[in-house]
């Protein structure tokens, strides 16, 4: 991997092209990111490089006149964190991730990654964590179909049959049932990078990108591009 970077979603627009055609884009706010470490095999056993994305206040314990213990900020960042961050010579990140460069070695701590690593035309696997949609049937959960909506009818939104009653005489493992739908790692491949702000740090992808708006975003370049068309 060469390419990747943390964004946020900020919402999706649409572009008109030139020949009158609509192209829907996700908008992402990617970056600026900072190296927070730099991970060598000698180390750690592996080379990789750790990155911060959006400032994140500290966290702040201090006493009063009657020498009680007050905490300022509680869900700052704490004291250990707080001297990762300041080794590395950046303020306090509420993200973190690891990228596995090929050129990890060249990287240096406080370097700022922003969107220009990429450009028009870069194809890239999209990371985030899916929107939670709560406990859900079968039908919107995974697709399956309604019986009759008549008058008289015991059957319209259940799911249905899950096995006969003597054989097999239990319900097989694996099979689709009502359950908590959403909120998982879900990963796009293969998107086109339609436009590049670099001013903005701003990245337009093509078509839809998983996950609420303002959620964190893993922005990398593709691993298995697929063949076009003929």
């Amino acid at each position: 991997m060469k390419k990747a970077i943390l964004a946020m979603k900020i919402g999706m627009t649409q572009l008109f092209n030139e020949d009158g055609t609509v192209t829907p884009v996700t908008v992402l706010e990617a970056g600026p990111n900072y190296v927070t470490q730099i991970k060598t095999v000698e180390n750690e056993g592996y080379d990789a490089v750790q990155v911060g994305f959006v400032d994140k206040k500290d966290k702040i314990v201090e006493k009063d006149k009657g020498g009680k213990v007050k905490v300022v900020n509680r869900h700052g960042t704490n004291k250990p964190m707080q001297g990762h961050f300041k080794k590395s010579g950046v303020s306090s990140k509420r993200f973190l991730r690891e990228f596995k460069f090929e050129n990890a070695s060249e990287y240096s701590l406080a370097q700022e990654i922003k969107a220009d690593i990429f450009e028009v035309g870069d194809f890239v696997d999209v990371t985030a964590i899916s929107k939670g949609k709560g406990f859900q049937g079968t039908i919107k959960r995974l697709g399956q179909h309604r019986g009759p909506m008549k008058h008289g009818s015991k059957f319209h939104r259940h799911q249905g049959s899950n096995g006969a009653s003597s054989d097999p005489s239990r319900v097989f493992k694996g099979k689709g049932m009502p359950g908590r739908m959403g909120g998982k790692q879900v990963t796009v491949r293969n998107l086109e990078v339609i436009r590049v702000d670099a001013e903005k740090n701003l990245i337009l992808v093509k078509g839809a990108v998983p996950g609420p708006r303002k959620g964190m975003i893993t922005v990398k370049e593709t691993t298995k591009r697929h063949r076009e068309k003929a």
